[in-house]
């Protein structure tokens, strides 16, 4: 599966947002490569990936590549490990591998004969470091998500333990204080909302009640707020290339959620954690087409 491309006369447009002064602000512009999901890391760049591979962004627009030699093509599933210094990335060999983040050989840590179809789309890293959160696809025909559960493994591999099943679900990523897993689920409304659990897979709350298809909940490092990005009623999945909103709410306020951005993207945006150090920003994607 090849990476994802920008279409004839679009942008990926990488942004900013302060939850203080409210400002927007655009980091950086690309017509070349579909950039996508950042990530705020520790020193202050982003880590987005874009045409398979991963990059760097400097908040003042320096774009650098990281040479993993040998990986397959990348998808918009990664995640920075505790340590500052290892970054764990799903591939589109529907594996998940860690990687040195100042470039360098990658491990396969995926792989069980016990699941021997699996599709492993990571979205969590616990707060230790010690275990993984995945999203595991068991295809049927043509049908991606006609078994789709959530996982954990050991951060090493192995250790596979299955924590739910039975309903579309994604976007599962640990609290800054390791109590929850947050996810969003079509088995609470039919349509997608964000909930969460606990790493056992026990105690599952719904916590968005509305018409919007909601994915992606990310809290903030101090555990004060969380952003999640909402797609318009009816959509099923998270494609790329609608009109979609960033909401913000402060914890635990989840009915008093504001939206703080309407843009144009989806698949993307928003999909993995991309809360600054400090919390008081985030990083997002938007994909305008032309002038718009």
């Amino acid at each position: 599966m090849e990476a994802r491309e920008l279409q004839p006369g679009q942008r990926a447009c990488v942004w900013t947002y302060s939850v203080d002064s409210g400002e927007h602000r655009l980091v950086y512009e690309s017509t070349d490569v579909l950039l996508e999901a950042p990530n705020w890391l520790a020193d202050g760049r982003l880590l987005l990936n874009g045409g398979g591979k991963l990059w760097t962004l400097t908040v003042e627009g320096e774009l650098a590549q990281i040479s993993l030699p040998g990986l397959p093509v990348l998808n918009n599933d990664h995640v920075p490990a505790p340590d500052g210094a290892t970054v764990y990335v799903s591939a589109n060999d529907w594996h998940i591998y860690r990687a040195p983040l100042a470039g360098g050989d990658a491990v396969r840590i995926t792989g069980s004969p016990d699941h021997p179809n699996l599709m492993h789309f990571l979205h969590g890293v616990a707060p230790d470091g010690s275990r993984l959160a995945f999203v595991g696809l068991e295809p049927e025909g043509e049908n991606w998500w006609a078994n789709t559960s959530i996982f954990t493994i050991a951060a090493e591999g192995g250790d596979y333990r299955r924590i739910t099943e039975g309903s579309v679900i994604d976007g599962s990523e640990y609290s800054p204080d390791g109590e929850w897993i947050y996810f969003n689920s079509e088995g609470f409304d039919g349509h997608a909302q964000v909930g969460r659990m606990h790493p056992d897979g026990s105690l599952q709350q719904q916590l968005t009640f509305d018409t919007f298809v909601n994915w992606f909940p990310h809290i903030s490092p101090d555990g004060e707020r969380a952003a999640y990005l909402s797609f318009p009623a009816g959509v099923e999945g998270h494609p790329a290339d609608l009109w979609v909103e960033i909401r913000v709410v402060e914890l635990p306020a989840w009915d008093e959620q504001r939206t703080v951005a309407r843009l144009f993207g989806g698949q993307g945006t928003l999909n993995v954690n991309s809360w600054s150090p400090d919390s008081r920003a985030f990083a997002y994607v938007s994909y305008p087409i032309g002038d718009a």
